[in-house]
């Protein structure tokens, strides 16, 4: 167990499917993940709500609970208006907000918010230049330490353990979290967010656990093949089994534990069902009975 401190409590939830729900289910959902005992809600920003927006919900529906903006897009607004956001829900809900910038992908940069996609790392430095300098932001207030970047490939972890608190990483293996420990070092904070499929019976979650995996595949190619899986399109029952933890609640518990044994101060579970417009409380709960909340 990791001794760096983080204030995100050890286990947490990663909400993938809150912009399919409606703003009172979200704020229910969130009031009820809170009420299980997670330390923290994680959540993405793709062509959903807006990040800034959306968290300010789920911090005004939860009363102590970390809330993450896991994967806010460096490209859905500029630095100054990103740092200005922060502070305001820093002076709001004090300790209670966590900025997570993301390097988005060409697709939605160029195609859907008509920017000009560049270079990840170095965009990725600019903005944090600028964020680190923003003039505006409520007053009395300043430059929130309160951020972390999403990262895959080392050089973004690099760059995650000089300029935030440290990085979250979403659907690796086991043998990934060890190589984000050692390029992040000792003190950095590493999130780790695991794919699962919650059933009795493996069997039947196989289909919905290979779908998990094919969609995740194409970011991680290359990354795969460094720690050993030689064709990952093949998406062999090995690497689907190692991106995706699914069965019973008390295998991704154990799934979880193998990822602090790795380095992971914090494991967020990333719930896949085959009805996800509609809140997993009742699995959530299960979850939570064999996790360390």
């Amino acid at each position: 167990m990791s001794a760096r401190p983080h204030g995100l409590g050890r286990t947490g939830i990663w909400a993938g499917d809150f912009d399919r729900l409606p703003a009172s289910g979200v704020r229910n959902a969130a009031a009820a993940i809170e009420d299980l005992g997670y330390g923290t809600l994680w959540f993405p920003e793709t062509t959903g709500r807006e990040a800034m927006a959306q968290a300010a919900i789920l911090l005004s529906a939860t009363r102590h609970m970390t809330v993450a903006a896991g994967m806010t897009d460096i490209y859905a607004r500029d630095p100054i208006t990103a740092a200005a956001a922060q502070r305001t829900l820093d002076e709001a809900f004090a300790e209670r907000f966590l900025l997570g910038l993301w390097d988005s992908h060409p697709s939605l940069a160029e195609d859907i918010r008509g920017h000009r996609f560049g270079p990840p790392l170095a965009t990725m430095r600019s903005y944090l230049d600028a964020l680190d300098t923003a003039p505006f932001g409520p007053p009395g207030t300043a430059t929130s330490p309160h951020r972390v970047l999403a990262a895959l490939d080392p050089d973004m972890l690099a760059l995650a353990a000089e300029r935030a608190r440290g990085a979250t990483v979403l659907g690796m293996p086991i043998e990934y979290t060890r190589t984000a420990r050692t390029a992040l070092g000792n003190d950095a904070l590493l999130a780790i967010t695991q794919m699962c499929v919650l059933s009795h019976d493996p069997a039947e979650t196989a289909d919905l656990a290979r779908t998990t995996a094919a969609a995740a595949l194409p970011n991680r190619r290359e990354l795969l093949r460094g720690l050993g899986y030689a064709n990952p399109d093949a998406l062999d029952d090995r690497l689907v089994g190692a991106l995706v933890a699914h069965g019973r609640a008390e295998d991704i518990a154990h799934r979880v534990q193998e990822h602090f044994d790795a380095g992971a101060d914090h494991v967020s579970l990333h719930l896949m069902t085959t009805t996800p417009d509609s809140p997993s409380v009742q699995q959530w709960e299960q979850l939570a009975m064999h996790l360390p909340v």
